[in-house]
């Protein structure tokens, strides 16, 4: 057994139709906050005693969260109402609404450069409305909003090159925007598999893990886009997050519901675990090697450690 279920925490019920999206962990501070969609909130726990502390509204549509702990921070896509939200934790009045482009979901930050970049979904009945937005944490503002190729999916920063990777579904392909300059896409890195969606990265070897809709885990070189392998998948994947000190992968499907752990080394299938129908979310708290899956139908969270 890799993946050992040690609870569960209740959240609130939905107010409408919809479930849970994107989550992140401070760790400092020992907070897990997950967008609950369907209520337009985030919800936050209490990682240390895995207990439901509260929920923040005000978030139309929220799609995704991220926590900057150099910089003290909470981020959210608001993909309804087309901003990033901004506020400390404990300060959440103080909360910020930048304006971003149409459907932000993904969210990755810069700390050095004080970047935030917002991965847009776009509507493909509108040309042009494929972007990622980029905004200046310190002056609360967009300062370029950059078109891409195709509906946006997840997106990560890599501090030792500078990059942001955004997982475009189709064409399938990740695009890389560099920090130093981001009004543009400074290189594409072909995907050979249909429909990126989950996008995790191990910066000591330099690895991209993609997660793939056409059931394919693939492994990419983060400075060059050579293809380094492939793993299957039992479904269509959604969130992934990669564990540095286990050196395991997570990938959360969201039918029939399954969390498959993967061993990077060699990319190996350790272990396949039930969740619930829908469950497409996870959160990791990488201190406590504690893996959060998202059960929409019964609006909870299973707990999980990983014992290695």
């Amino acid at each position: 057994m890799i993946l050992e279920q040690i609870g569960e925490v209740q959240l609130p019920a939905h107010v409408k139709p919809g479930g849970f999206d994107h989550a992140a962990v401070h760790g400092r501070r020992g907070r897990l906050y997950v967008a609950h969609t369907a209520n337009d909130a985030l919800d936050v726990v209490d990682c240390a005693t895995n207990t439901y502390l509260g929920s923040i509204s005000r978030l139309e549509g929220v799609a995704g969260a991220l926590v900057s702990e150099e910089h003290d921070l909470v981020f959210t896509s608001n993909r309804a109402e087309n901003t990033v939200g901004i506020f400390l934790p404990d300060q959440e009045e103080g909360l910020v609404k930048v304006k971003v482009g149409l459907r932000p979901n993904g969210l990755a930050y810069d700390a050095g450069h004080r970047l935030l970049l917002a991965a847009n979904v776009g509507d493909p009945a509108r040309p042009g409305s494929f972007s990622v937005s980029v905004v200046d944490v310190s002056a609360r503002a967009m300062v370029a909003d950059v078109p891409v190729s195709g509906r946006t999916r997840w997106v990560v920063f890599d501090r030792e090159t500078g990059w942001f990777y955004v997982n475009i579904a189709d064409p399938p392909q990740i695009a890389v925007v560099e920090a130093a300059d981001a009004s543009f896409v400074a290189r594409t890195f072909a995907v050979a598999a249909s429909g990126p969606h989950g996008l995790d990265l191990d910066g000591t070897t330099h690895r991209l893990f993609c997660a793939c809709d056409g059931k394919a885990l693939v492994v990419l070189d983060s400075r060059s886009g050579a293809e380094l392998g492939q793993a299957p998948l039992a479904g269509v994947p959604d969130v992934i997050f990669f564990n540095r000190e286990r050196r395991h992968l997570y990938v959360a499907i969201g039918e029939p519901g399954l969390i498959e752990v993967f061993e990077t080394d060699h990319m190996r299938r350790l272990e396949t675990v039930r969740t619930e129908a829908g469950a497409h979310t996870l959160a990791f708290d990488q201190g406590r090697n504690t893996v959060y899956a998202f059960l929409p139908n019964t609006h909870r969270a299973l707990i999980y450690v990983d014992r290695g």
